[in-house]
This record gives C-alpha cells, sequence and structure tokens, in this order.
C-alpha cells in the first residue's frame, strides 16, 4: 500500500512528541468523567518499547513504563502472552511467559495486580494499580488437547485468541484465501473455554472461523482488537456481520490503535473515531470498546524505530504473518493518540462529537468490564 505523506508525519511529530519530549508533557484536555472511569485497555502491554534488546520483560517494566502506566489511568489490560508466531516450541514459550509477568507482578505489587476475577480489577481501581489480564494471541499453545484449557486457567489465562493470521489446528486466520471455517477441535476448544470461563478472542480470525465460534459459543464472545472493514477493507478488520454477531451474543469488540482503520495512508485520532462510531451504530452502546494493541510509553526516536519496523515487518513477512496495510513507512500506532494520554484523548474527542458521559464510560471499560463479569468465574 502507498505511504503517508512524510510532511505530515513531521507535523504531528512536532505537536506531539514523536521527535524529542513525550506526550505526556503536551497533556492539555480531558473528559470530566475520566478519573472515576474504569479504563480497560483490551488489549495493550506494559513494557516501554524504547527499551531495546531487553533480556526480560523486568528490564522493559522499567521506570519510564511504570510512570506511564500511572500517567495513564488505566485499570486494567489485557497483554500478550508468548508464543504467538515463529519458531519456538508453543506451550514451552507460553509457560515462560506466565512466569515472566508473574515475576514481575511479584516485584511490583504496588504498581501491578494480577487479574483473575472482575473484583481483581475492581480491587485494581481502588488501589491506583494496574490488573494485569493473561492471554494468548494464538491456540496452538492447547497442541490439540482440550484438558490444556484448564490447565491455562489455573496459570492465570483469562483470554484466548483462536487464530493469529494463518490457519492453525483450530480454524482460519485473517489472511487465508480459502476462508474455512472452525475445525472439530476448535468447536470442541471453543466449547471447553466457555465451560472453563475463559474469554475467548476471535481477533485475527478468518470472517467463516470467526461466525462459526459465534454460533458454537454459549457465552458472549470478544474481538478485543480490530477496525471495521465496512470503513477499511482489509482483512485483519471485520465485516458487519461478524461485528454484529458478537453484539448479538453480548460481547464486546475492542477498536484498536492499528494501521488498519485506513485502507491507505497513516489513520490519524479521528480514524479510530470514525471506527468506533460505525461500531456503535452496527453494534449498540453496549458491545462497543477500546483494545489498542500498543503498550502504553510511547516511541520516542521515531528514525530508530523505522529501522526496527523494517526489520519486524521482514521478520513477519518471512514467517507468512504480514497483514495487508503493514508497511515500514506507516507506523503501527496513532500518531495522535500515544503515550499516556492516548485514552484521555480519545475520550475528549467523543465528548466533542455528542457522545454521554454514560456511552464513552461504556467504551473505555464499562463493557469489557461487563462481558469478562459474565464469562469469568467469581
Amino acid at each position: 500500500m502507498p505511504g503517508f505523506d512524510r510532511r505530515e508525519l513531521l507535523k504531528g511529530a512536532a505537536l506531539l512528541g514523536l521527535a524529542g519530549c513525550t506526550p505526556a508533557q503536551a497533556r492539555t484536555r480531558n473528559w470530566a468523567g475520566y478519573e472515576d472511569a474504569v479504563i480497560i485497555d483490551a488489549l495493550g502491554g506494559i513494557g516501554n518499547p524504547n527499551v531495546r534488546n531487553a533480556d526480560s520483560l523486568l528490564q522493559q517494566f522499567d521506570r519510564r513504563a511504570r510512570e506511564d502506566l500511572r500517567l495513564s489511568g488505566v485499570t486494567a489490560m489485557n497483554v500478550t502472552l508468548p508464543w504467538v508466531a515463529g519458531p519456538g516450541d508453543p506451550y514451552a514459550m507460553s509457560m515462560e511467559g506466565i512466569e515472566a509477568y508473574d515475576a514481575v507482578i511479584a516485584r511490583h505489587p504496588d504498581r501491578l495486580l494480577k487479574v483473575s476475577s472482575v473484583a481483581d480489577i475492581a480491587a485494581a481501581k481502588a488501589s491506583g494499580r494496574v490488573g494485569v489480564i493473561y492471554g494468548f494471541q494464538n491456540a496452538e499453545q492447547l497442541e490439540g488437547r482440550t484438558e490444556r484449557v484448564g490447565h491455562f486457567f489455573e496459570r492465570g489465562l483469562r483470554v484466548i485468541q483462536l487464530t493469529y493470521n494463518i490457519a492453525n489446528t483450530l480454524g482460519h486466520g485473517s489472511l487465508v484465501p480459502e476462508n474455512g471455517g472452525l475445525t472439530a477441535f476448535g468447536r470442541d476448544a471453543v466449547e471447553a473455554m466457555n465451560a472453563q470461563g475463559i474469554l475467548v478472542d476471535l481477533s485475527h480470525s478468518g470472517e467463516q472461523t470467526c461466525l462459526d465460534a459465534i454460533a458454537v459459543s454459549s457465552s458472549p464472545l470478544a474481538i478485543t482488537h480490530t477496525g471495521c472493514r465496512a470503513l477499511a477493507n482489509l482483512p485483519r478488520n471485520k465485516t458487519d456481520a461478524e461485528l454484529r454477531g458478537v453484539a448479538e451474543g453480548g460481547g464486546v469488540v475492542g477498536i484498536y490503535y492499528m494501521p488498519f482503520l485506513n485502507q491507505v495512508g497513516q489513520p490519524w485520532a479521528e480514524a479510530v473515531v470514525r471506527h468506533v462510531e460505525h461500531a456503535l451504530n452496527v453494534c449498540g452502546e453496549d458491545h462497543v470498546g477500546i483494545g489498542t494493541d500498543n503498550p502504553v510509553s510511547a516511541i520516542d526516536d521515531l528514525a530508530a524505530y523505522q529501522a526496527v519496523l523494517r526489520e519486524e515487518l521482514a521478520q513477519r513477512r518471512r514467517l507468512g504473518i504480514s497483514a495487508p496495510g503493514e508497511t515500514d513507512d506507516i507506523v503501527p500506532f496513532i500518531p495522535d493518540l500515544r503515550g499516556p494520554d492516548k485514552f484521555r484523548e480519545l475520550a475528549y474527542r467523543l465528548a466533542s462529537r455528542g457522545h454521554s458521559d454514560r456511552v464513552i464510560g461504556k467504551i473505555l471499560g464499562g463493557n469489557f468490564l461487563r462481558v469478562m463479569g459474565e464469562v469469568w468465574p467469581d
């Protein structure tokens, strides 16, 4: 896809700190209800992306990351544990990821709280901590064994995404042209997640796999991070049929802060608002949330990051998981919705467009809080 106008990016850099200062220095706008709201990022990250070549998550969760989380006001976020794709043993890497997050939370109990139930999200809000929700962005870790669902639940998993772009043993990802549906094991896995109390995530799935899961599931489902294909016809976005199906089952759709919000060129904050409003029209106010698919801390040195981005994209292409819309001249975040204020600014923009405090509160976290309470055990 064609890239964006670099002069536009430089203008945004000057305004928002892409070229030096951090976005937190530009804090000027807020929505009046923000401090009291429950803010849930349905897919986020707690590490500092400016820390390169870190040996561990402990190193990435540095002072900057801790302070940015505090400033953000985020109540809880779903974080992706390894494995997602590529080399390595999916099960072994996932277990290592669980241990790594457990260690970080144990090291910083004043900042983080591991979430097992919605009561933990309430406790995080009351204590000024961030609730960490353990999730997978692929289900190959199950390795064809539904009993693994209970095993991962006992270790703290509360969200499992069925597929990641390509096909796996459960079904087809969004990049598979055949658009096949759930496999027999995929159906068994969805039923096992329902029975255990794990939220099934349909992000990155192919359309038929998504629709099959909606038909099979007895519990509300989530699409934690996506856009609306009616506005940008890219495979990582969801059709109105998928969005509506999740909503009709009581679930929630999270809109992301990703480049797929535009058919061509770099999306900015207005694109996020546009996709949120389309999802509201299709799904209703009780079924839309936010899953940024980004950490809280912002990239400081864009020039250095673009070199890293080129290598990341090359690796994704080698693995066959790079989606249309991923190019090295479009950054995988929203330039004017980044850093600790990225939820405040969105709330302000929604309020400016006439959305009520009630609806904004639902979008920022109330809807995901509801569906998690319905799916997870007490």
